[in-house]
């Protein structure tokens, strides 16, 4: 990680988990949330109490995932 940041040692509390836009989501849908000026959190509505994946916002770039589809900033 950049800077030698532990994404996984980034709180969550205060994070606001927002559902992707534009697409079906009758069973469950992805979820994103910032958690730090570089750093996502991803995680799943089907699976609340699930550890959610953390990413840098190069890596959310590489993977394709795109936080404007969540209406969030990168």
């Amino acid at each position: 990680m950049q800077n030698g940041t532990d994404l996984y040692a980034l709180d969550l509390g205060g994070a606001s988990f927002v559902k992707a836009s534009g697409g079906p989501c009758t069973e469950g849908c992805v979820t994103l949330a910032r958690i730090g000026a570089d750093a996502w959190a991803l995680g799943d509505s089907k699976r609340p109490g699930t550890e959610p994946l953390r990413f840098s916002t190069e890596e959310l770039a590489a993977a394709g995932i795109d936080p404007v589809r969540f209406s969030l900033n990168a």
